[in-house]
């Protein structure tokens, strides 16, 4: 199938890399009108399609000057986060904040700045709007050894995504998280090179990382992109609260 998303508009945060570049490239592919934006904006090179803006999801300012000038839109996917390692006395104060910050209140903003337009456009077009939110399989999910203040982070995003999915039911707006396991992007590269370094080297790493799944490999950034599409469109008109693993087995 093609033009799942045709003459709908989206908006996807932390697109340069990873989850967020591949649901991105994923929305273009399927018709869609792309608004990608990452704090790093030399990132975002290579999105040619895509209408591209630097954004600092920590700033309730900028969020709200970038959902001014972007409009109304149909589809909002927030993937902007951070993976702190350790445990609750591995995690200042600081920590805490940064954290809840980006993985929570970045949503909490850009929810907040773009739901109104997109109230409105799904009233005058009859079809849902939706919201898809990142979680982790490291949530209220499963507990996670050294993932203190992400899996708290994470699961926040769930009872988030389930407050405004309720709230917002009847305007025609659905809201979910998506909640992947281990996942191949540069991030997950850089940490499988940092444990190297403990370890005996990157391919013990990797080893590591894989014999931890159930499924014998980690997931790749499309898969968690082709079920963004599945939400986004309206194949999954019906499907609204829900947090749904893509993660090998690893929450089983």
């Amino acid at each position: 199938m093609a033009g799942r998303l045709e003459g709908r508009i989206a908006v996807v945060t932390a697109a340069g890399q990873g989850i967020g570049r591949a649901i991105a490239e994923a929305f273009l592919a399927e018709g869609a009108t792309v608004h990608a934006s990452d704090l790093d904006i030399g990132k975002l090179a290579g999105l040619a399609a895509a209408k591209t803006a630097a954004l600092d999801m920590r700033s309730t300012e900028a969020v709200e000057a970038y959902a001014a000038s972007v409009g109304g839109i149909d589809i909002l996917a927030n993937v902007a986060g951070f993976v702190h390692h350790g445990t609750v006395l591995d995690c200042s104060e600081a920590d805490w904040d940064f954290s809840f910050d980006l993985n929570v209140k970045s949503m909490h903003r850009s929810i907040r700045a773009f739901l109104p337009g997109m109230i409105e456009r799904a009233e005058r077009s009859g079809e849902s709007a939706s919201i898809i939110n990142m979680s982790s399989g490291a949530s209220s999910l499963k507990g996670a050894p050294n993932r203190y203040v992400y899996g708290a982070t994470k699961a926040a995003v769930i009872g988030l995504t389930k407050s405004v999915a309720a709230d917002f039911i009847r305007q025609g707006v659905r809201c979910n998280a998506i909640c992947p396991g281990t996942v191949r992007s540069p991030s997950w590269e850089a940490r499988v090179e940092e444990l190297g370094k403990s370890v005996g080297g990157k391919d013990k790493a990797m080893e590591m990382f894989v014999s931890r799944q159930p499924m014998g490999r980690v997931g790749e950034a499309s898969e968690i992109a082709a079920l963004a599409v599945y939400l986004a469109s309206s194949e999954s008109a019906f499907t609204t609260g829900t947090a749904i693993p893509v993660d090998g087995g690893w929450t089983l």
